[in-house]
This record gives C-alpha cells, structure tokens and sequence, in this order.
C-alpha cells in the first residue's frame, strides 16, 4: 500500500467534500451572474461570461475566507485559494456550462422556465460527478484542496 497517498485524505469522501465545497461557491456565483445578466437584458454570452466570473469569484472566497480566518495572511490566503481551487473551479464551469449549451433551448430559457433549472441543476450534478475524480487524483498528489488541508 502507498502510504503517501493516504497522508493527504485521498479517500472519496475527501475528495466529494472538496468538490461539494467548489460546487457551493460555482453554484452561488453562476446563478447570481446568470439573474443579473438576465434582469440587465443581457444576451447569452455577457452573461455567461459574467456567470462563469462570479462562479470563480465565490468559489475561491469560500476557500480565502476559511485561510484567513485560520490566521493566514490575505497574500498567503489567496495564493492558497488560487493553488487549492483552480482545477476543480475550471473543470466544473466547463462540464456544467457545456451541459447548459449543449440542452436544446436551454440557452434562450427564462428564469421562470423549468428548463433554464433543469439544465443548470443537470449540469451542476453531471459536473460533481465528472470533478470529484478529478480532485481525488489532485489531492493524492498533494495539489487542490490537499493545499488547504493544512489550515483545517
């Protein structure tokens, strides 16, 4: 057995509460980019673009703010956060935003349409499913979320 890799919590369950965690921060950031740019009357790709930003945007603060708060200074937190969440921020907002423009209609949806949630929802879940491997492998490699294991 391979010690090394059980020194960085590369269970599955680790690396589901690493990617639940991105998920949380993408989550909130895209649907308040995707009710911002849809009240502004934007068009799909403004707010897209704003979407996968404000996804980015809450997914690293989650991570900043849980550094800091653990005594690390603003600098070292967000070269952490930058280190921890990159990868896994990435992956996710292409599989669900790919998801999303892959759905028939789903890009020209309303917020009231149940399609618009379904497919946002849909592609949250299918991009879970395609990160969490992903941040497992990061993580039994000392990368990703591993980074801020230190500060727990």
């Amino acid at each position: 057995m391979d010690h090394s890799m059980h020194q960085h919590g590369t269970t599955w369950a680790t690396a589901m509460r690493a990617t639940l965690h991105c998920l949380t921060g993408c989550a909130i950031g895209e649907i308040l980019g995707m009710v911002a740019g849809t009240a502004l009357g934007w068009g799909n790709a403004p707010t897209m673009v704003l979407a996968i930003a404000l996804a980015f945007v809450f997914g690293y603060s989650f991570t900043l703010f849980a550094v800091v708060r653990a005594g690390v200074t603003l600098r070292a937190a967000v070269k952490v956060a930058l280190a921890a969440d990159t990868v896994s921020i990435a992956v996710m907002e292409l599989v669900d935003n790919g998801i999303v423009a892959l759905v028939p209609g789903a890009m020209d949806a309303h917020l009231s349409d149940g399609l618009f949630w379904y497919a946002l929802l849909g592609g949250f879940a299918v991009a879970f499913v395609i990160t969490t491997p992903v941040n497992k492998w990061m993580i039994s490699r000392g990368k990703g979320h591993a980074v801020v294991h230190a500060y727990h």
